[in-house]
Parts: structure tokens; sequence; C-alpha cells
């Protein structure tokens, strides 16, 4: 009977090699008076309980402070994802966003 061989490695890293390089974070307006917020959300977990909740916490700093709810942009993660996905940056711009609020929940 032939025993099987397993090869013998000297270093393995467990985490691998990174594939992709990091970027810098897109600039965020410190300021959020007056502008129009946009919330999309994928319809999983809490979001239709936690959106209500960051509304009323930023209406309460940011006077003038505008949202468009998550019901505008359709289901980032159902049946039509991909159509919901692929229109978004225009629908966004109709609806004259200037920060999104994405994925709430858990």
């Amino acid at each position: 009977m032939t025993r099987r061989r397993e090869p013998i490695y000297e270093v393995v890293w467990p985490l691998g090699k990174s594939v992709y390089q990091i970027s810098p974070m897109a600039h965020r307006d410190p300021n959020l008076s007056g502008k129009t917020v946009c919330e999309v959300w994928d319809s999983v977990f809490r979001g239709n309980e936690i959106f209500p909740i960051v509304r009323e916490f930023l209406s309460s700093r940011y006077p003038g402070i505008k949202f468009v709810d998550y019901s505008h942009f359709g289901d980032t993660l159902g049946p039509q994802q991909r159509q919901v996905v692929r229109d978004l940056p225009d629908t966004l711009r109709r609806h004259g966003c200037d920060a999104v609020i994405s994925a709430m929940g858990a």
C-alpha cells in the first residue's frame, strides 16, 4: 500500500494576499441643514423601524433638512435589484439628493 503524501509548505498566510486598493472616502458635508437626504434600503432587517428614528434625530440637529424615503428608490436586494441599482444614480439626481443613507438595519 502506497501512502499519498500531502505537500509540505514552509509558510502559510491564512489571510491571503490583498487584491484591492483602499481608496479615500468621499467628502462628507459637515452641515446637512437645508439638504436633501435620500434613503436607500434593501428591505432586509429593520430599516422601516430605524429610518424614522434617524430622520427624527437628523431633523433635530439640522434645520430644514429634507428626506426622500426609501419607497421612492426600489428594493436594492429584490427581484428587480439589477435594474434598481442600474437606475439609482439617475433616480437620486431626479430627487435632488445631496446625501444618501443606504442599507439601514441590523
